[in-house]
């Protein structure tokens, strides 16, 4: 029987140490497999390479910085004193007045220059009915074309502690629970986080395909986050091969579904924002692009539990042939599609939840609902997602079960006998 629906990513701690034999077949499994690897990796070095963003700044950024006046520093501030008043706007013909309750608040500059200086700035209605007392922190900007307390106004909340405080905890208990192979995942997603900020994002911005960019920087990310959380083993290998299968899946389907469904990527105030920066922006290509970033966890988690099952029933049983091995990983692998689909519908549909409320506010039938630009966009996301979700795991037990039996096959005995005779040269 398989064992049902496993999340030991790596090999068990307890579990008594793998024979000489069992080694050697995996060393073979991972010789063979870097026949493939290492030319998909070569490309992805060459395309980060032709595709690195210059320093030039891109034209989105230099429209960007007409908005915000030369030499904008930003200053924490506490808060010393609150007076609220009435800013209530009139209401339109027929319509009620609108009450609403502004405040004026007097800060302490907390750095930069003007340290020690008490200014006073006015807080918006929103921000005062989310809640500012006496020491309280805020975030005020100041431009540097102005003087005295005119030049300070209310930017955001300072949220310095709790995002702080929440990332130690995050760090300490991934630490904690998996150890070294924890605190080694954490450096992937650092390096993760290292190319999306200065590859892919800028990459964006700039006239290169947003498919090819985001492909190629997701690429670069799997091949360091996998061996880095999971080990250089034959099993990470095989996730490796299925999570770039399923990036790949994700791209061609996608391309394929927004020029379908003619999806224009301006449906919210933030890509229209963007368009008023730069219209020649390829907006629907950044849907896509967004489809790729975003399926980059859940592929690693099925694709390395995956690999994981398969390398564990042929050690188990060495003796089944490619099609009982194959069959029995697809067993396990049903269970894990049932439950990691939900999980990327409900994702999707956690992040698109106010567009959800205000469809429910709409009189508008469901079909019209469904289809229109706004919601479109999150459902044909979803499924392109969950379709490479789903086509992930038969290829990611199919590559497994075959690079399993064929290390060990004469075959693969003889590819790894000629692959270290030529790293012997």
């Amino acid at each position: 029987m398989p064992p049902s629906h496993p999340h030991s990513h790596g090999p068990d701690p307890d579990a008594p140490p793998p024979s000489a034999e069992v080694l050697l077949r995996r060393r073979r499994a991972v010789r063979l497999m870097m026949l493939l690897l290492v030319p998909v990796g070569l490309a992805t070095v060459v395309g980060l390479v032709a595709l690195w963003p210059g320093d030039e700044p891109s034209r989105a950024r230099q429209a960007a910085e007409l908005y915000v006046p030369p030499g904008t520093t930003y200053h924490d501030a506490r808060v010393a004193s609150v007076a609220p008043f009435d800013c209530s706007l009139p209401g339109g013909e027929g319509q009620p007045a609108q009450q609403l309750t502004c405040a004026t608040v007097v800060t302490e500059v907390l750095d930069g220059s003007g340290a020690g200086e008490f200014v006073q700035v006015d807080l918006p209605a929103e921000v005062f009915a989310a809640g500012v007392d006496e020491g309280d922190v805020l975030v005020l900007t100041r431009d540097a074309g102005a003087e005295g307390p005119a030049a300070y106004a209310f930017f955001d909340y300072d949220r310095d502690v709790p995002i702080v405080v929440l990332t130690i905890a995050f760090a300490v208990v991934v630490g904690l629970v998996a150890r070294l192979r924890g605190l080694a995942s954490l450096v992937g997603l650092a390096f993760a986080f290292f190319v999306l900020l200065q590859f892919v994002l800028p990459g964006l911005l700039t006239d290169q395909s947003p498919v090819l960019t985001s492909l190629v920087g997701s690429a670069a990310i799997m091949f360091v986050v996998l061996y880095l959380a999971h080990g250089f083993s034959a099993r990470t290998t095989t996730a490796l091969v299925g999570t770039l299968f399923g990036l790949t899946l994700v791209a061609v389907l996608g391309e394929v579904a927004v020029a379908t469904a003619r999806l224009t990527g301006l449906t919210s105030e933030e890509t229209n924002t963007l368009l008023g920066f730069d219209p020649t922006l390829d907006f629907s290509g950044l849907v896509l692009a967004g489809v790729v970033v975003a399926g980059l966890g859940v592929l690693n988690d099925v694709t390395i539990t995956q690999a994981s099952a398969v390398w564990q029933l042929n050690e188990v049983d060495s003796d089944m042939s490619w099609r009982e091995l194959y069959s029995r990983g697809m067993a396990v692998g049903r269970d894990h599609i049932a439950s990691t689909v939900y999980t990327i519908v409900f994702a999707y549909a956690g992040a698109a939840l106010p567009l959800l409320l205000l469809f429910e506010l709409y009189a508008q039938p469901w079909t019209v609902v469904l289809t229109s630009s706004a919601m479109a966009e999150e459902v044909i996301r979803t499924f392109v997602g969950a379709i490479a979700l789903v086509l992930a795991v038969p290829v990611t037990t199919a590559a497994g079960a075959f690079f399993a039996k064929a290390a060990g096959t004469d075959a693969g005995v003889a590819t790894d006998r000629r692959m270290t005779a030529r790293l012997a040269r």
